[in-house]
């Protein structure tokens, strides 16, 4: 009697473990999707993509201190260039911000918890060249700072 019940616990134990560990492999996979961000529109990046995964934050660092403390300029690890290489476009065809789960930045760095500050000084999704005071009011402003340039510049 005693063998049975020992035979029968063991029985419900290993189905429930088996059981459990499929659906808890089903929930995990689930859980927190794996993230795929988009590829860039050039035919390779500044570096191999196994070492940006890697290193972009190093780089970019060393990049800022060249820029800030040094003044040297150089547009291999301009954030920009990351910025208007990697731009996702939203439904509406724009580029979609970081406030957007799309953004090629967002995607891995909220799958790895991880906060950044770069978009609190610099633009999250590419400018738009060549448009800069002329936006909104048909031109009204760059026409004036035209106008200003020209009187102060004599």
């Amino acid at each position: 009697m005693r063998a049975l019940r020992t035979l029968f616990a063991a029985l419900l134990f290993l189905t429930g473990v088996a059981g459990g560990a499929s659906a808890w492999a089903e929930d995990a996979a689930g859980r927190t999707p794996e993230p795929h961000p988009a590829h860039g529109k050039g035919e390779h990046c500044v570096a191999d993509t196994a070492f940006m995964r890697r290193n972009h934050m190093l780089m970019m660092y060393a990049h800022r201190t060249e820029v800030l403390h040094e003044g040297v300029r150089t547009p291999q690890f301009n954030i920009s260039g990351c910025v208007n290489c990697h731009a996702v476009k939203g439904d509406d065809g724009k580029p979609v911000s970081f406030a957007s789960e799309k953004h090629f930045c967002r995607s891995c760095h909220s799958y790895a918890a991880v906060q950044i500050d770069c978009f609190e000084c610099h633009n999250s999704k590419p400018q738009e060249t060549g448009k800069a005071a002329a936006a909104e009011n048909g031109g009204e402003d760059a026409a004036k700072l035209a106008a200003f340039l020209r009187e102060n510049k004599k």
